[in-house]
């Protein structure tokens, strides 16, 4: 069998160690950089896994690439806006935001301790505004996301921004995670359980068959 890494393009060299032990082959995708606007959206990382493994690339165990950037095509546009209307995906989504370190670092920058571990949120005041209960219930669309993006931001209309920001960059990458995945007929796999949790909501709803691994960390 053959598996896709999701939401994020790099993994843990433990979580690798799993998948290998696995699947033949372990596709991971390229950084996730949004256009929401002309002057809005989110700057690539050029890194890749094959990078730190270039046996495993030159040997076909890696296989990367899939390209999930720039604008939003308008399937995927209505897949998020899906997303994003399920009161039951948004419970879960903010339930993560409140108490996933891991689902936490996906969206907030973390600081590193001396042995390279994500030890606490560079920018803490702006994760605690992402964290207030009235967020869980706010409606949001990609549209209102976008209009917003076009303007100078302030208070609490910066904050209504930077969550549904978050809201879309994690719909959007489950949306390209089911995509990629039916197009080259491959299983899904996280180490995440809260983008596994979310990823089983959209299946569900929109009765998508994919199968959807999580693989467990344990210690790291």
């Amino acid at each position: 069998m053959n598996v896709l890494f999701y939401p994020f393009h790099l993994c843990h060299e433990r979580t690798l160690q799993q998948l290998l032990a696995d699947f033949e082959q372990v596709h991971f995708r390229d950084y996730m950089a949004l256009q929401l606007s002309p002057m809005m959206g989110t700057v690539a990382y050029p890194d890749r896994m094959g990078d730190d493994y270039p046996d495993l690339l030159n040997t076909g165990r890696i296989v990367q690439g899939h390209s999930v950037s720039g604008t939003m095509s308008a399937d995927v546009v209505t897949a998020v806006n899906q997303d994003l209307g399920d009161q039951r995906w948004r419970s879960s989504f903010h339930e993560a935001l409140l108490h996933n370190l891991q689902f936490q670092r996906g969206l907030v920058t973390f600081a590193q301790d001396s042995q390279r571990r994500s030890t606490k949120p560079v920018d803490s005041i702006g994760l605690l505004k992402l964290q207030q209960p009235e967020w869980e219930f706010t409606p949001f669309q990609v549209e209102m996301i976008k209009a917003l993006s076009g303007k100078r931001l302030s208070g609490e209309e910066h904050d209504r921004y930077e969550y549904g920001f978050a809201l879309i960059k994690t719909a959007a990458s489950l949306s390209y995670t089911i995509h990629l995945c039916q197009d080259m007929n491959l299983d899904s796999a996280t180490d995440s359980a809260s983008h596994h949790d979310l990823l089983m909501k959209t299946c569900e709803r929109n009765h998508v068959t994919l199968i959807n691994h999580l693989i467990q960390r344990e210690g790291y």
